[in-house]
């Protein structure tokens, strides 16, 4: 795994505010995001403030880091906007609230169009899928970006 930072560029945009994100969220995860290969990753520390049940992660807080994750992916690998139009979850198991980290990872798997769909997983520490989920998302096609309605997402040097 050869893990490359993604620079934020949402950063000093103001009303940045993402809860998943921004670095500036007071209450917010403040997660960085990776490129490693066809993948966007990123790391996260599930904690009991994150719980549906004892030692559980919640089923909603997957599905935001799947969510987010798949919209870094449209970023990154497409160099657009996109929102999400369909999110299939699949919870195979459950992902502990005691683990050290988990790993979130989406590709895409098709385009068509100014359709992306993507493919998400949620790993433990041992790289076993704990969920998984199929996304479809509407891309801003590029000729339809004005100026500043995308910043670029670069990776940091």
């Amino acid at each position: 795994m050869s893990l490359r930072k993604i620079k934020n560029p949402w950063v000093g945009t103001e009303g940045y505010n993402c809860f998943v994100c921004s670095p500036n969220n007071p209450i917010g995860l403040h997660l960085p995001f990776y490129e490693d290969g066809d993948y966007i990753v990123t790391k996260f520390k599930p904690t009991h403030d994150y719980e549906s049940w004892q030692n559980t992660l919640h089923g909603g807080i997957q599905a935001l880091l799947i969510d987010e994750t798949a919209g870094w992916v449209v970023c990154r690998k497409l160099q657009t906007n996109g929102v999400t139009s369909k999110m299939d979850m699949q919870y195979l198991k459950p992902v502990s609230t005691l683990l050290d980290e988990i790993t979130v990872r989406a590709k895409i798997t098709k385009m068509m169009r100014n359709v992306a769909f993507i493919e998400a997983e949620i790993l433990n520490e041992d790289n076993e899928v704990l969920t998984r989920a199929n996304l479809v998302y509407f891309c801003t096609p590029q000729f339809k970006l004005k100026p500043g309605d995308f910043p670029g997402c670069e990776l940091e040097d």
